[in-house]
């Protein structure tokens, strides 16, 4: 049985955006971050089937220097099916027509999911380097640090 899946390059509404992280399986994210986060895509593309986003994918960055591979999430009931090598080919070709001389991506591969992404060209960067993070749970003000004097309220 051959499933009919639809390509969209948009980035997803708020709404189908937090929905599809949570039913992938990741970290969930405020109305608030979603709805700040999102405008500022560089590049989207979601897979519909049914009319409904089973998967999608994301670029950030700076548009010249930096980019960076985002939430890359396929539903449960789709996984297994390819889907994430078909978003990672419309970023892949996203990638190539954006991204200048000198330009850097960057992604962060959950568990084994680096085996996807170096299909695509990504390597491993560990020793050279190390991914780090730093996530706010609780809300304004309350990362780690503290604040430059005249940043102070």
């Amino acid at each position: 049985m051959t499933i009919d899946y639809a390509i969209l390059h948009a980035t997803p509404t708020v709404q189908v955006y937090r929905n599809l992280r949570q039913a992938a399986g990741l970290s969930p994210k405020t109305l608030e971050a979603a709805s700040r986060g999102l405008p500022n895509t560089l590049f989207a593309v979601q897979i519909i089937h049914d009319s409904e986003v089973v998967a999608m994918g994301r670029v950030i960055g700076d548009g010249g220097t930096f980019y960076q591979v985002v939430d890359i999430a396929v539903t449960p009931a789709h996984q297994g099916r390819g889907l994430g090598k078909k978003i990672m080919r419309e970023i892949q070709a996203y990638l190539q027509l954006a991204v200048p001389p000198s330009g850097y991506v960057s992604l962060l591969a959950d568990g084994e999911a680096y085996r996807l992404y170096q299909q695509f060209g990504f390597a491993l960067t560990a020793p050279a380097t190390v991914g780090m993070a730093l996530k706010n749970t609780e809300g304004p003000h309350h990362l780690p640090g503290k604040l430059p004097q005249d940043l102070r309220q």
